[in-house]
């Protein structure tokens, strides 16, 4: 390949749909395309398959990252997750969108701004980050929410679009969900 955006998809497609056929016992082969994969992978990250993306170039993960079946990650510019992050299952981060005008549509137009999910942060099933969000440190984003503003440090935010909800307090210490005990 002689390199430029096209190639650079078609390489970073290739790349997942091989570890997307990779068997739960082949970790290393999983750890070396991981390694080829993105920008950067942190120790200790784990990543189920299937995952979906543009480059995988532009995708930097810290340490300690879990990340659940089907993550979709439209990297057409950066996407960064701190340490420590949790991805349930079928979340969508886009950092790409298009005009609303239709006009400013026909031949492809579009914008891409970073995403940066911040350390300990965790995504519930279903979660969709628009482009150019940040979520701060340790925020829970609930369920099927879909996150149109950033979100700040210590809370937990839900809904569509996703609104913060409450700080996370010393009650959350205690009961891990709902009424159940630590």
């Amino acid at each position: 390949m002689t390199g430029g955006l096209p190639e650079d998809r078609l390489r970073g497609k290739e790349l997942a749909a091989d570890f997307n056929l990779t068997r739960p016992s082949e970790v290393e082969r999983r750890a070396e395309l991981m390694s080829r994969m993105f920008g950067a992978i942190g120790e200790r990250c784990w990543i189920e398959p299937p995952i979906h993306f543009a480059y995988g170039t532009n995708i930097f993960f810290g340490s300690g990252c879990y990340v659940n079946f089907n993550l979709t990650v439209l990297d057409d510019t950066t996407v960064t997750f701190g340490d420590n992050v949790l991805i349930a299952p079928n979340v969508t981060i886009s950092a790409v969108g298009h005009p609303v005008h239709p006009e400013l549509r026909p031949h492809g137009e579009m914008y891409a701004f970073p995403v940066s999910i911040c350390s300990g942060v965790w995504l519930g099933v279903g979660v969709i980050v628009n482009p150019g969000i940040t979520i701060g440190e340790n925020s829970v984003i609930g369920a099927g929410s879909v996150v149109t503003r950033d979100i700040p440090a210590n809370v937990v935010a839900v809904g569509n679009p996703c609104r913060v909800l409450r700080p996370i307090n010393e009650r959350d210490r205690e009961f891990y969900y709902r009424d159940l005990h630590v």
